[in-house]
């Protein structure tokens, strides 16, 4: 499964108002739910998901599939595998 160009996901999660440690808690928390192969958006205005998020994915073996901030949100796009 891939990303189209219109941002289309299977789960958008704003936690744009959230603080750490809570945008990669219910990330983790939607992940779970999810099947093998769909896509999260993350939206975040916590700098410290820069940091938190990737390491999670790579922890537990997702793809972070793309990573951008404009204006201080951070979006995670992250497929799991």
């Amino acid at each position: 499964m891939t990303v189209n160009l219109e941002n289309q996901y299977d789960v958008i999660l704003d936690a744009r108002e959230d603080r750490c440690p809570m945008p990669l808690l219910k990330a983790k928390m939607a992940l779970s739910k999810m099947a093998k192969g769909e896509c999260l958006c993350v939206k975040t205005c916590d700098a410290g998901s820069l940091k938190d998020i990737p390491q999670y994915v790579a922890l537990v073996g997702f793809s972070l599939l793309s990573t951008s901030e404009d204006s201080n949100v951070y979006t995670f796009v992250i497929q799991k595998s």
